[in-house]
């Protein structure tokens, strides 16, 4: 039961910034370009979901509790999700669903090529999420999902390219991807404390 409550707490918690976004825009609250605002929070929260979805792992390991790797798929899929809002969000306010003007921002704008190789990664990664594609890859399920490290890559460069501006927030964006990263290093992984001793879990 603890387990199915905590799962529905980050199930609410996440879905509802794209909500309140949403209803900030219709109440004008966003500013002269709504739709550009949108874009960017979308963006930036599939980027911080993806950093959430990898400390999964270190705090399971630092603390021993399962809870964390219960909702790691979820978050997953939510920073998916995010990806496919900020996709759709990019096209209707920014293009006007004008199709051939997409070519033009590909040849243009090269970050945009480094955000499509981000969506396509974590698309083939959300759709191998489920456990027939586990069972049925094997151990190639790993090797796939080790992409993650890849789109992690390519969404701090494309935020670089859009902020090159001002890199104080992407610095820290970056510092936190590097460190969780490393914390993946065999030599590194071995050396994390845990906190508190690992107790069985129960879902009663």
């Amino acid at each position: 039961m603890r387990l199915l409550l905590w799962r529905l707490c980050v199930f609410m918690t996440v879905c509802i910034w794209p909500l309140y976004w949403l209803y900030e825009a219709w109440s004008f609250a966003l500013g002269p370009d709504p739709g550009k605002v949108l874009v960017d929070r979308l963006g930036l929260g599939a980027l911080i979901l993806l950093l959430v979805t990898l400390s999964m792992t270190p705090l399971h390991k630092l603390t021993g509790w399962t809870g964390w790797i219960a909702v790691r798929r979820q978050l997953g899929l939510w920073c998916f999700a995010y990806v496919v809002l900020h996709l759709c969000a990019y096209l209707f306010f920014v293009l006007g669903l004008d199709w051939s003007q997409l070519g033009v921002e590909l040849s243009k704008r090269p970050y945009i090529i480094v955000g499509s190789l981000g969506f396509l990664c974590l698309l083939a990664l959300a759709v191998t999420s489920n456990r027939y594609s586990q069972k049925r890859l094997g151990v190639r399920w790993k090797k796939l999902h080790r992409l993650v490290y890849l789109v992690l890559g390519l969404g701090l460069l494309h935020m670089l390219w859009i902020v090159r501006a001002d890199l104080k927030e992407w610095a820290i964006y970056a510092f936190i991807g590097t460190s969780l990263l490393a914390l993946r290093i065999p030599a590194v992984k071995r050396r994390i404390p845990r906190v508190f001793k690992k107790k069985p879990y129960s879902a009663a």
